[in-house]
């Protein structure tokens, strides 16, 4: 087992501190532990990166691109270590570990590029003596919070164009999966990041959030996590107007239409519903299917699920790693109960598997799903498919935005002008129409409702962390 540390103003720290466990769910045993910070650590990180903040943000763009590019390719060369502690901290099956490492580059690479092409404006005068400019700033020292179930990815979506834009980061990962952040933390050491402008830290949540959150040189928050923890932090924000990204909960519903293509149709729910156990924010929770096509579909999504293997994510063959934790687990089994009880029939799976300290469970397929079910309301983050059926295309529709969130929706439909016409009624951020994998670099990724503030990604990724400032510059 191997003590890691944080990292701060450019050096290894917190070896005096108290420590705290890093556990892998497949097994239940202790992988290495890191120091339990708190409102201290989080305020010498805030210092360095505020001291940095004036010599990074002078640098050119195309400077700042350097580092990104070459974090990228350090990220690349080491893909299959990278991929392996993920997979030991969190539970991902290896092929989605080497996956998501390759995603998490991307962004470095996107934004690297990206951050060359933050344009200001020079609009035309109403007045003969004047001209009117517009500069582009970067917002300041920024706090990346992320989630554990995408430690790379969320870490490089958000520090990637903070970096680029000119900002230094203060990066606060999970407690559940903190070890992939300081194998980046060590690569960003090796690409020669100047002192102060990459900063780790780990321990406390409440703690260090509390001290990003009420410190005034942190002018910039970027967040992934619940819509609950997103709504304690926009009334934080509040007594300094300090700015926000949220990317929250999702309770992504999947119309199957009655002209879709089966086939694909099955791939797409199957890729989407059990990516990473279903522990995602954009896979697809509620599955809704027209009654014309609903047995054959049922039958064979059920099919391909079997299909699964279950297991440690270290296993090449596993296509489906353990739950987060114990409290992941009891939810998962939670929601099946409820639904079972209130009437849907368990078409596969349906319970734990035994694994001594293994947080598992089986892939689960549910029919003759009714909306008063808690799966139906909740996001249960787990490999779990209900399947109810609908009769119209304005029945599926309703049931679809029929939920707070508004993060991600899919539609499979091989008709162009119905597809259309139901994405157009769908109140959701980012839409998979024949598509279980919608994600990339170069597009926005965000939700409507209470699934967030902002997008990450895409060009728009860069205007969170840039500010526009008007110039009237009077020549007479």
């Amino acid at each position: 087992m191997k003590k890691y540390l944080m990292y701060v103003d450019g050096e290894w720290a917190g070896n005096e501190l108290d420590t705290m466990d890093v556990v892998n769910p497949a097994n239940g045993e202790v992988i290495g532990t890191v120091p339990y910070g708190g409102k201290k650590e989080a305020q010498a990180a805030i210092e360095a990166a505020d001291r940095a903040f004036s010599s990074w943000s002078s640098l050119t763009a195309y400077e700042r691109a350097g580092y990104l590019k070459k974090l990228q390719e350090l990220m690349l060369e080491n893909e299959e270590e990278l991929a392996e502690t993920m997979t030991l901290e969190m539970g991902k099956p290896m092929k989605e570990s080497r996956g998501e490492v390759r995603y998490a580059a991307s962004f470095l690479e996107w934004f690297a590029e990206e951050g060359k092409r933050v344009y200001g404006e020079t609009i035309p005068s109403h007045l003969g003596g004047k001209r009117l400019q517009v500069w582009k700033k970067p917002v300041g020292v920024v706090g990346a919070i992320t989630p554990w179930n995408f430690p790379a990815a969320m870490l490089t979506r958000k520090i990637g164009p903070a970096l680029a834009a000119g900002c230094p980061v203060i990066m606060k990962p999970s407690r559940e999966s903190p070890l992939t952040a300081v194998k980046l933390t060590e690569l960003c050491v090796e690409a020669g990041f100047p002192k102060g402008v990459v900063n780790l830290v780990t321990g406390s949540s409440s703690q260090i959030a509390g001290e990003l959150m009420q410190n005034e040189k942190v002018r910039k928050i970027t967040f992934t996590g619940s819509t609950e923890i997103g709504k304690q932090l926009i009334r934080q924000s509040a007594d300094q107007v300090k700015k926000l990204s949220l990317e929250l909960g999702g309770h992504a519903p999947m119309l199957v239409m009655d002209d879709a293509d089966l086939d694909k149709a099955v791939k797409g729910v199957v890729a989407s519903k059990f990516r990473n156990a279903g522990q995602t924010c954009i896979c697809g929770n509620r599955i809704f299917v027209q009654s014309g096509i609903y047995d054959e579909f049922v039958q064979k999504f059920s099919e391909e699920v079997q299909k699964l293997k279950v297991g440690d994510g270290l296993d090449e063959e596993t296509d489906i790693g353990p739950l987060i934790n114990k409290d992941g687990l009891e939810k998962v089994a939670r929601h099946v109960e409820d639904a079972a009880r209130k009437g849907a029939k368990v078409v596969t799976g349906g319970k734990p598997i035994t694994v001594k300290n293994g947080m598992y469970y089986t892939p689960t397929v549910m029919s003759e799903v009714s909306e008063d079910m808690i799966l139906m309301k909740e996001e249960t983050f787990g490999p779990v498919a209900p399947i109810m059926k609908v009769e119209t295309d304005e029945e599926a529709v309703r049931l679809a935005n029929q939920t707070p969130y508004g993060l991600a929706a899919y539609v499979f439909s091989e008709n162009v002008a119905r597809g259309m016409k139901i994405i157009e009624q769908l109140d959701y951020g980012i839409v998979g129409w024949n598509d279980g994998a919608p994600s990339a670099a170069q597009v926005p990724f965000g939700g409507m409702k209470e699934s967030g503030i902002g997008r990450e990604g895409g060009h728009e990724g860069m205007d969170a962390f840039i500010e526009s400032q008007y110039v009237s510059i009077g020549i007479d």
